[in-house]
């Protein structure tokens, strides 16, 4: 196994799934920006927020476990770690046209982060 292309499969890992903790953390206060709120709507702007950073941890804990158990270019990993990254690109667009147009600086930096752990797991996977 190529030691760049695990260097960067592990950092994507280690980097999505701290981006999705950082991301469940302060749904307290995120929610609270958008009071008053019905119950429903808070319900469900909670579901929401917290399943979006679970999406990007359970990313991170795939990439990383194919990267461990390996091997690393069989046809399961290379599935696994190429639609990770396709995965992350879509979410970095709609994050982009939706969020990344507010004047929040996290919702800016996000599409950037998941492109980048994308482009990670993309050349990783191809070396």
């Amino acid at each position: 196994m190529n030691l760049l292309a695990t260097i960067m499969l592990y950092a994507g890992s280690v980097v999505i799934t701290v981006w999705g903790i950082a991301h469940i953390v302060p749904t307290k206060s995120v929610i609270a920006g958008f009071e008053p709120l019905t119950e429903d709507n808070r319900r469900i702007l909670i579901m929401e927020w917290v399943s979006a950073g679970l999406t990007l941890c359970f990313i991170g804990v795939l990439a990383f476990s194919v990267t461990v158990i390996g091997p690393r270019d069989s046809v399961g990993s290379l599935f696994a770690l190429r639609g990770s990254a396709v995965m992350l690109l879509i979410m970095a667009f709609w994050t982009l046209v939706t969020g990344g147009r507010t004047s929040t600086v996290q919702f800016k930096i996000c599409p950037m982060v998941k492109t980048a752990v994308a482009a990670l797991f993309l050349v990783g996977s191809a070396l």
